[in-house]
């Protein structure tokens, strides 16, 4: 099988951030092009060097510091067809030229609705025509290679042979790279033989009878204005002479942005080699990159959808019992790709739908004893403490509500008296196994906190109290009193416990029981190596 090398076109730093809200500094735009250059892009679209003096500066400053290495990306950058634009760009690529690194992309609308709001200009196709050719030559010969878009190009319409002349020009005058955009985003292969893709074949085959000495490159730039970028971007590939695909990380862009190039890339690794046409397509970017450069573009620029393909908080995150039971036993039982492969792990979020396994595995993760038996039991408890968070609970709140099971130690009510002979205390709720009532005796000497130590005694035989301390959280009567209890067993593990309430003894109790549960969980449910 034949095998074709689909370069990638990166705009995010152009046509990215030409939409609302996704502008970035200086720094980040430098950061950015690094980022990508280091994932083997093979041609990053910095920006438009003549619509401002920092948009010079980043495209000037990425040249400079991505220059000279074989394995270094192509650095394109955008102007209008004007004499002034031409030279501003190129005077911003400079640096790359002589490494032969430099791209100037430049455009032309064709497309009917797009014509008439340039007035008498956009009616004139001969001038059009011919200056697509002057302002091309111009920028061949100064070094820099040309890239040359249609703008419209999928909504042509009657323009056929107009475009035909106009993309003849470009190449007549030295543009290697022709761009087919759907820059509307409204294509789709419904139309038959208006549809984008096979006008590219039509011109593809003209320009390769008119000049068979011209290796041009032909390319797709999609929108997703109705969600059909990606098919449309890999159907210029798969059905079409593209070798070159221009997208955005995330799928950003103008309106409903652009096609997204980590699903372009995963979607040519996934399906490269399955079409008809016996061709293994390919690209040469590391795929291990792809979660990094999509999570920077989220943080700087927009913020990525949980459900985005590939790359979103989703994408590798499950929930459901019966797909967490699979995936533990097999990482691809519920999931199309290793999300490693990109960089991403695969996570599951406890929630109302996920079961013994889920829970017993997040615990264990974390050090703690989930035996076989007692999952159902345990993972059902979760979900009842959190019956109302139908979004799930993060694993720290699952853990949480693990300890609280483990308890042995839950007291629902206390009652405390003291006499001429004894001082006692009465609680109801669970105590080490039983829920019941129980009432523990003193001496007179004693407290209720010493009656409530001795019974605790029973069942944790080597812990001894610290020390303990009781304040009042403000002032007043009624003011709440906090008490602190430190524990110690016999190897002088400290554990401490606390308790709030309007009765300083209680506070005491509550938190000399703190205390006691969290000694008993430690000794009992935590994983031995």
């Amino acid at each position: 099988m034949q095998k074709k090398q689909i370069k990638i076109f990166d705009t995010t730093l152009r046509d990215g951030q030409q939409c609302p809200g996704a502008g970035m500094s200086f720094e980040n735009n430098i950061e950015y092009a690094k980022l990508a250059a280091n994932a083997n892009i093979d041609i990053i679209e910095v920006g438009f060097p003549s619509a401002s003096k920092l948009d010079f500066l980043i495209v000037n400053t990425v040249a400079k510091e991505i220059s000279n290495k074989d394995t270094s990306p192509i650095i394109a950058a955008l102007c209008q067809l004007r004499e002034n634009q031409i030279e501003t760009t190129v005077r911003a690529l400079e640096p790359l030229i002589i490494h032969q690194k430099a791209r100037l992309h430049t455009y032309l609308p064709v497309d009917p609705q797009l014509l008439s709001a340039l007035g008498d200009y956009g009616r004139n196709f001969e001038q059009m025509t011919l200056d697509v050719y002057n302002y091309i030559k111009i920028a061949c010969d100064s070094g820099v290679e040309v890239e040359f878009s249609p703008e419209g190009y999928s909504r042509m319409g009657e323009n056929f042979s107009f475009v035909t002349d106009v993309i003849r020009a470009a190449i007549e005058a030295g543009a290697t790279i022709i761009n087919c955009p759907d820059t509307i985003g409204g294509a789709c292969k419904l139309q038959g033989d208006d549809y984008f893709v096979e006008k590219m074949k039509l011109h593809a085959n003209i320009m390769e009878r008119e000049f068979p000495d011209r290796n041009i490159t032909w390319s797709t730039h999609c929108h997703n204005d109705f969600g059909l970028a990606l098919e449309n971007s890999m159907n210029a590939v798969f059905m079409g002479p593209a070798t070159q695909v221009e997208g955005c990380f995330n799928g950003i862009g103008e309106r409903a942005g652009n096609v997204s190039l980590e699903q372009s890339i995963m979607y040519l690794k996934k399906f490269g080699s399955q079409g008809k046409n016996q061709i293994e397509y390919e690209t040469n970017v590391k795929i291990d990159s792809l979660q990094t450069i999509s999570d920077f573009v989220s943080l700087n620029m927009l913020a990525r959808q949980p459900h985005w393909p590939i790359t979103g908080d989703n994408a590798a995150k499950h929930s459901s019992g019966g797909h967490t039971n699979a995936i533990i036993k097999n990482p691809l039982s519920y999931q199309p790709f290793d999300p490693e492969e990109i960089g991403k792990k695969i996570s599951f979020l406890f929630g109302p739908f996920s079961g013994g396994n889920h829970a017993k595995e997040i615990i264990e993760e974390h050090g703690y004893i989930c035996n076989e038996e007692e999952k159902a039991k345990i993972a059902q408890y979760i979900k009842d403490v959190h019956s109302e968070r139908r979004k799930g609970i993060t694993d720290s709140e699952l853990i949480n509500s693990y300890l609280d099971f483990r308890k042995p130690i839950k007291i629902n009510n206390f009652y405390y008296a003291k006499s001429e002979n004894e001082n006692s205390i009465e609680i109801s709720g669970e105590f080490f196994g039983e829920n019941k009532k129980y009432r523990f005796t003193v001496g007179k000497d004693g407290s209720a906190f010493t009656a409530l130590y001795n019974a605790i005694s029973g069942f944790i035989p080597d812990f001894r109290v610290g020390k303990y301390s009781s304040q009042s959280l403000s002032e007043g009567v009624n003011s709440i009193s906090s008490s602190k209890t430190i524990i110690e067993d016999s190897n002088n593990n400290m554990f401490i416990g606390s308790g709030e309430d309007l009765d300083i003894e209680l506070s005491a109790l509550k938190s000399l029981i703190d205390a006691a549960n969290k000694m008993y969980i430690q000794k009992n449910y935590i994983q031995r190596n």
